[in-house]
């Protein structure tokens, strides 16, 4: 074969291979653009980032409603700013308001002839506790009846002998008279009254009431059935558990640095808190304990506390120079690797991370993340971070 045919066929071979390979080339590009996935429009990035954001927010939040918050056993207490050295921490003692508590005497001497309560019965205000039989009645009672005639006969002498002297019967001193001594037996009426009535005497004369003014429970009790009794014996004593007030003993240099109306916490044995302020501090100090007296009311209550109960009382004064939040140590937890708190929030609690400061005495210092006013969970705290991590762990 001649040299110029095998060119020309060798060249014919290359334009056909390259033809093919521009093909494959072609429906290779038409096949990726028909099978890429389209861009995203504006709407389509905005609700895939907002989706994103909502759930980066449920994973920092914990829907708990109130009963289930009290079943769990999570306390939440409300925090103000102060500093670590803003704190007093003082021991306490759960007393009973002036005017929540009563004791009960034997107002006349006598048997105790009817009990009708037991230690720890509640009362009524007004309601009859015991009946003493008592001579010393009868004479009340007696006293009191006769005062009473003579006030009615006095009035019937002053009533004749003004129409005597009305008549011009009678002279003008006979019917002075006769008011005179009706002044004198409506005086002598009112004063056996109002024995027979401080005495609590019945209306037969017999008993002598024991009747107590509030309402509450008996927390101790002095009566036995047929035992004879002396005046003013204490047989019943009654205290209102919701009207009590904490007094807490301080240092005369603390007491110095606190004013009513500072906030303050009061911690029981068993870890519950309750908020409190301070109603009055005396002005000096006692001779025996060299402390002075800080008088706390309880807000919403007395609760958990009964009369007579220890505590602990934190006492946040305004005084204090650093504004840092302090919390219970058990308070901050740790949050994917941050200290956070768990703020309450209408719908349960949200995870906000804090700046931790001094820790001393079991309590923590936050620097940054809290506001004074916010309610976090103290007492069980870690329970919720565990609710927290098991919710995540669903979605």
């Amino acid at each position: 074969m001649p040299r110029k045919s095998l060119a020309a066929g060798a060249n014919r071979n290359w334009l056909l291979a390259g033809a093919a390979l521009v093909a494959a080339t072609g429906i290779g590009f038409t096949a990726a653009k028909l099978t890429s996935p389209k861009p995203p429009t504006a709407a389509e990035a905005s609700a895939e980032k907002g989706e994103a954001a909502g759930a980066a927010h449920a994973a920092d939040t914990l829907v708990m409603g109130p009963e289930r918050i009290t079943a769990s056993g999570v306390q939440v207490q409300t925090v103000a700013t102060s500093g670590i050295a803003g704190e007093i921490v003082a021991q306490a003692t759960v007393e009973a308001e002036p005017s929540g508590q009563a004791a009960l005497t034997a107002r006349a001497a006598g048997s105790i002839a009817r009990i009708n309560k037991r230690l720890g019965d509640p009362v009524r205000a007004g309601e009859t506790l015991a009946l003493v039989e008592s001579r010393e009645a009868a004479q009340i009672a007696a006293d009191r009846a006769t005062a009473t005639a003579r006030a009615e006969l006095a009035r019937k002498v002053a009533a004749r002998e003004r129409r005597l002297f009305e008549q011009k019967v009678s002279p003008r001193q006979d019917y002075e008279t006769a008011q005179a001594e009706l002044v004198a037996a409506e005086a002598e009426a009112r004063r056996a009254a109002t024995a027979a009535g401080a005495a609590d005497v019945s209306r037969d004369g017999r008993y002598v009431a024991v009747i107590s003014p509030i309402s509450g429970r008996i927390t101790a009790m002095n009566a036995s059935l047929g035992a004879f009794v002396q005046p003013e014996t204490e047989l019943f004593r009654i205290a209102d558990p919701s009207r009590i007030q904490v007094e807490a003993a301080v240092t005369a240099m603390d007491a110095r640095r606190i004013q009513p109306g500072d906030q303050a916490v009061i911690e029981t044995t068993s870890g519950e808190t309750r908020s409190a302020v301070v109603r009055s501090v005396t002005p000096g100090v006692n001779e025996q304990t060299r402390s002075a007296t800080v008088v706390l009311s309880l807000a919403g209550g007395g609760g958990v506390l009964q009369p007579g109960q220890l505590v602990r009382a934190r006492i946040v004064s305004r005084q204090s120079a650093t504004t840092g939040i302090v919390v219970p140590e058990e308070a901050v937890q740790t949050v994917e690797g941050r200290d956070a708190v768990f703020v309450r929030t209408a719908k349960g609690f949200r995870v906000q991370p804090v700046t931790v400061g001094q820790r001393t005495g079991g309590r923590v210092e936050i620097l940054q993340g809290l506001r004074g006013g916010e309610a976090v969970a103290t007492r069980n705290a870690f329970l919720l971070k565990a609710e927290l991590g098991k919710s995540a762990e669903e979605e």
